[in-house]
């Protein structure tokens, strides 16, 4: 029990015998300023975290800066306390040396000598298969073997049918796979969930906010299910609650961005029980869903997988504002401000040149293409555009 009288719960992974904290930290989303990540702020918020149980951090090779950041941060007494999950991506990889770099490059920013959970990421049937042609899975048992990898495991964002195919190919330690109160039948879903608690691998949970959405971009008819739900819980509680309900379930990874996410997380993870949300709550969690699909218009999560555009386009801000624009009903506000973002760094929508450069690395599997159409025709149609303007004007003259 920590000062604040909150407990970490913990969760035994049969297959690796390690002992987790049902809270894992997500290393993506680091508190940033001038798109540089903050290192004195992420370093209170990590050591936040662990001194108050957490000790699963998830990092991978692509996400900027953070297998440094991390590995600086714990290289001071804290590595023993943590375990540490990387990733390594199919798009650094063609060939086993590529394999043997990515690997050294990640233990030297991490400052260690093993990696707890080495994953491969993201990886489809077919990289699978390519993985093992390569020597790549050949190469990672070797040093499993070694002892500088601890356990083996992937990520998973595609169809339930492959995913299956990949689990039974190899004997893995833990698999993570993407999933919320939204996703529930979604890429791998619940059927996915079943059958890898079927085989005893860990499971551990990514986006269970989706990516900040089931917080930030509730509808008025959603907010108004929680604020007059009898039980007064914020929408980050209610999302991660549904997921520790389900005793399948090992670790849930939050991208927390700040002290008060980690410790309302942390009061959270000290209380929850599977299969304790009643009737009532579970029934307050089906309307929150069919709310949010009735509403949202792109289902972006905002991981950044598809940057950078070769044209400049913010992939991720023009679905942004393009779903707070059909959520909040609110086209004329959302319409300059998107153009207030996007115009001056030329990063609008309208600037897609088809290239599908985008799609091949969306993990969600969305048609970008055809959906930066949709956030042109809605949101940079000429009479914004005057709007715009007209606002620079009135700022300049101010």
């Amino acid at each position: 029990m920590n000062r604040n009288g909150l407990s970490m719960k913990y969760k035994r992974i049969d297959k690796t015998g390690d002992e987790l904290s049902i809270l894992g930290y997500g290393c993506m989303r680091y508190p940033r300023e001038n798109g540089r990540i903050n290192f004195e702020e992420t370093k209170k918020q990590i050591r936040t975290a662990i001194n108050n149980g957490v000790n699963y951090f998830d990092t991978a090779y692509m996400y900027p800066q953070s297998e440094e950041v991390l590995g600086k941060i714990l290289s001071n007494g804290y590595r023993e306390k943590v375990k540490i999950a990387t990733k390594a991506h199919i798009l650094r990889i063609k060939n086993i040396e590529d394999m043997k770099k990515v690997f050294q490059t990640q233990l030297k920013r991490l400052q260690t000598s093993y990696i707890d959970y080495y994953l491969l990421h993201d990886i489809t049937l077919k990289d699978w298969e390519n993985f093992k042609k390569m020597g790549v899975l050949s190469f990672l048992e070797n040093e499993k073997r070694k002892g500088r990898i601890k356990n083996l495991g992937f990520s998973f964002h595609g169809n339930i049918n492959n995913f299956k195919k990949i689990l039974d190919g190899y004997d893995w330690d833990m698999t993570l796979i993407q999933y919320n109160y939204i996703d529930e039948n979604y890429q791998v879903g619940e059927e996915g969930l079943e059958y890898a608690s079927s085989k005893n691998v860990g499971i551990m949970i990514m986006e269970p906010l989706r990516g900040g959405m089931l917080i930030n971009k509730l509808s008025k008819e959603s907010k108004k299910l929680i604020e007059d739900f009898p039980i007064k819980k914020s929408p980050a509680e209610w999302a991660l609650r549904w997921l520790w309900n389900d005793e399948r379930i090992d670790v849930v990874i939050s991208g927390m961005s700040s002290q008060e996410d980690i410790m309302e997380n942390v009061s959270i993870a000290s209380e929850v029980k599977p299969n304790s949300l009643n009737e009532s709550e579970l029934e307050l969690i089906n309307k929150l869903k069919k709310n949010f699909k009735d509403n949202v218009a792109v289902d972006c999560t905002g991981c950044g997988y598809c940057l950078p555009c070769p044209s400049g386009v913010d992939i991720p801000l023009s679905f942004s504002y393009y779903n707070d624009k059909k959520i909040f009903k609110r086209r004329i506000y959302y319409s300059v401000f998107y153009l207030l973002k996007t115009v001056e760094n030329r990063s609008y929508a309208s600037l897609c040149v088809k290239c599908g450069v985008c799609e091949k690395k969306c993990p969600q599997n969305i048609p970008i293409m055809k959906e930066l159409d949709n956030v042109k025709s809605n949101l940079e149609t000429w009479y914004y555009k005057l709007l715009y303007k007209t606002f620079k004007i009135v700022e300049r003259i101010r």
